[in-house]
């Protein structure tokens, strides 16, 4: 699917940078993991936070068309983890609207709202989804994210989270301080409740759902299952100093041996593994399946397969691979030859149609090592792409050719849309020719189509290896990437937390050309969260924002209408 090239616009021309400061304290980091591991599992993280949690109201006013209210209290957080939070982030500061006549005695909607990137204080959630949400009945609490607004530090710019730390900190905070604010509204005979976030904010909705033991509206908007493709693949990869990050990782090996292996990578392979392990360990603990079911379950598979089994002596099969093999032998050889000899047809035509001249095509016809003169090359570069291909196809460089010392600049080879300049003559033998043994390991960069050794071994086509560029680089090809990857989906992805306990109140709506949340490789929401509804808009990130406002709202609407129907007395019914 394609992104939205307003996305990557927007995001170029913002000067917010994150994790300026690179990792944060590795002590901090390991304790965030061992906490991760708490607040993951929903029994034991719901015992964090008391019931009667102590909340402070400092403001109670009626408006003509709300209730407000404002307060605060300290941060779960605090508590658990000493030291950890800023100062000056410990206090969490809320707004809370209300209708002022609720629409049913017995059913007082209130929903949470979290806040996206860079949403600081209470005025942008307030005017465009609490009041709008108000007319219909639901109530909302706007809670101020840690490290924004009220809750960020001095020397803090804008949104510019200091360290990798910051992000999970902000995580572990609001996953604890919703449920603080949950207790709260049960304590003042408010439900049902729901919680719900754009971008960022959508995504810490998720993983406040997890943790709440009871059925709970959710609509995440503009997120999906983990952190780590936003900062590594998303446009916001480029507002991140890898450079920084790479050389702090690196700083300290024994202490990044141990923090590596707290972490899991969790990608579409991890998650079929997991899936496999769970189907298998459900058959092995199946107590109606017997080995002969599950015998038949393995040669009889429900999808179809263009295999026939057929049993056949163990003689006979042997002769069967023992004769296909005698007859693969020459085969592969006849194939060689014919290869080449196609190749050669291909630059006879060259010559014929005076493309090159006869000197070098009796030179890429030979089975001898030549040098392309400087007449060579100027011919080259004068053939199409195709006609290009084929000559380079027809020699390799010699290792020795770049080995030796550089001269002065005087020739030019054009090579694809790339412009080459070297000065040595070029080296070269037939392609064809019986591969030998290289002396010393070569690194294999799939840099184009080719697959010639003319193309790894241009010295243009090496990296320095000191610079890290995002957006030309996968985040498998440095070791720093992979930890960044691996620290994310173990503190945000979905999968590593408890499934919401109802799925079918949760409707997630994704904008379907997403440059700043990308979909792939991380797992789907709806394959995490079975009965979860996933619902998507014909746009980019930032479009999305500005124009489907109102879509975000009427999903919040529905799924509390969903809600309202297991709701009686107060209290859900199961």
């Amino acid at each position: 699917m394609s992104t939205s090239k307003l996305d990557a616009v927007y995001r170029s021309i913002l000067l917010t940078k994150f994790f300026t400061k690179g990792w944060g304290k590795p002590e901090n980091l390991r304790r965030l993991f061992e906490f991760r591991k708490v607040v993951s599992n929903r029994d034991e993280c719901f015992k964090l936070v008391e019931k009667d949690y102590p909340v402070t109201i400092t403001k109670e006013q009626n408006l003509s068309d709300c209730r407000l209210l404002e307060g605060y209290f300290v941060t779960p957080m605090e508590k658990h983890l000493p030291g950890i939070v800023p100062e000056i982030a410990q206090k969490a500061h809320f707004q809370m609207l209300l209708p002022i006549h609720w629409q049913e005695q017995n059913c007082k909607p209130v929903c949470l709202h979290l806040a996206g990137t860079g949403d600081h204080y209470f005025w942008r959630r307030r005017n465009l989804m609490v009041k709008p949400l108000l007319k219909e009945g639901i109530g909302g609490i706007i809670l101020e994210n840690p490290f924004y607004g009220l809750r960020k530090p001095t020397d803090q710019v804008r949104s510019s989270l200091h360290n990798v730390s910051d992000i999970f900190v902000m995580g572990g905070c609001l996953i604890l301080e919703s449920l603080v604010l949950f207790h709260w509204c049960e304590r003042n005979g408010l439900g049902p409740l729901g919680v719900t976030g754009l971008s960022m904010g959508g995504h810490m909705a998720s993983l406040a759902a997890t943790n709440w033991p009871k059925p709970l509206v959710l609509v995440p908007c503009l997120s999906w299952s983990t952190a780590s493709a936003v900062f590594l693949q998303g446009v916001m990869a480029h507002s991140i100093n890898w450079d920084l990050l790479e050389s702090q990782y690196l700083s300290d090996g024994a202490y990044r041996e141990k923090l590596s292996k707290m972490v899991t990578i969790v990608d579409e392979a991890f998650l079929a593994g997991k899936k496999f392990a769970q189907t298998y360990s459900q058959r092995m603990e199946a107590p109606n399946e017997t080995t002969d079911q599950i015998i038949k379950n393995v040669i009889e598979p429900t999808y179809p397969l263009d295999i026939t089994y057929k049993e056949k002596s163990l003689p006979h099969i042997s002769e069967d691979v023992l004769s296909r093999k005698r007859k693969e032998v020459p085969i592969a050889m006849e194939a060689k030859k014919k290869f080449a000899q196609n190749e050669n047809d291909k630059l006879k035509i060259l010559l014929d149609e005076n493309k090159i001249r006869q000197s070098l095509y009796d030179k890429l016809t030979s089975n001898e090592k030549f040098e392309l003169e400087s007449q060579d090359i100027e011919i080259i570069n004068k053939l199409s792409e195709d006609s290009k291909r084929e000559v380079l196809l027809k020699c390799k460089i010699d290792n020795k050719t770049f080995n030796s010392k550089i001269e002065p600049i005087t020739t030019e080879i054009i090579l694809e849309k790339s412009k080459v300049v070297n000065t040595k003559k070029i080296e070269a033998v037939p392609a064809i020719k019986d591969i030998e043994k290289p002396k010393t390991e070569k690194k294999s960069w799939n840099v184009t189509d080719l697959t010639s050794d003319l193309w790894v071994n241009l010295p243009f086509m090496k990296s320095s290896g000191k610079k890290i560029d995002i957006g030309k680089i996968h985040w498998r090809d440095r070791e720093a990437l992979q930890f960044m990857r691996g620290i994310m989906d173990e503190c945000t992805h979905l999968s590593n937390f408890s499934i919401p306990y109802d799925t079918s109140l949760i409707i997630a709506v994704c904008a379907k050309h997403d440059a700043y949340v990308p979909r792939e490789d991380v797992g789907a929401l709806e394959e995490i969260w079975p009965g979860a509804e996933v619902r998507y808009v014909d746009a980019g990130h930032v479009s999305a924002y500005i124009l489907h406002q109102s879509l975000f709202r009427s999903c919040i609407k529905e799924a509390f209408e969903k809600s309202k129907k297991k709701w009686t007395d107060g209290k859900h019914i199961e």
